[in-house]
């Protein structure tokens, strides 16, 4: 996945090495040998294997509207794991974390930092900030900053 370089307000340099992912990350699970037990007492690699799937399916969400998915990391540290981009130059902001209150309110913190660097004038701001889980039944907006919280079987919808 290529990485997105925004105009921003600060010269803080942008890493642009790619990130690369399993094309379907039961791969990996068929490799590690590992079924949904040791999925869940190993639960870093349940997110990084979490973060692959959820990616795949943003790709496909994004491709079909003619529109791709790229990350963003700078030499500070900040990142953010897709950054859902299309042709006439709307883009949104992607978290992709398993759930828990305490992991959506990091993501929405990164998200506002990330959404503050950005130099909305030369650039538009972006059209949707969402934290993409792994649980829950309903997406819902934070009413304290606007972030979507949205389980991956909502994106369908």
């Amino acid at each position: 996945m290529p990485s997105w370089c925004p105009n921003l307000r600060s010269k803080t340099p942008i890493r642009t090495a790619d990130t690369r992912y399993f094309a379907d990350p039961s791969i990996a699970t068929a490799s590690l040998r590992i079924g949904p037990g040791g999925l869940m007492n190993d639960l870093k690699l349940f997110g990084i294997l979490f973060e692959t799937m959820a990616v795949r399916d943003l790709r496909v969400y994004a491709e079909a509207s003619l529109g791709e998915v790229r990350h963003y990391h700078d030499a500070s540290g900040l990142e953010c794991d897709a950054v859902v981009y299309l042709r006439d130059g709307s883009y949104g902001l992607v978290e992709i974390k398993i759930g828990g209150q305490a992991l959506i309110d990091k993501g929405a913190e990164t998200l506002k930092k990330l959404a503050d660097k950005i130099d909305d004038t030369k650039m538009q701001k972006p059209s949707f900030m969402m934290i993409l889980t792994a649980v829950g039944d309903l997406a819902y907006r934070r009413p304290e900053d606007g972030v979507f919280v949205c389980p991956i079987g909502c994106l369908k919808d």
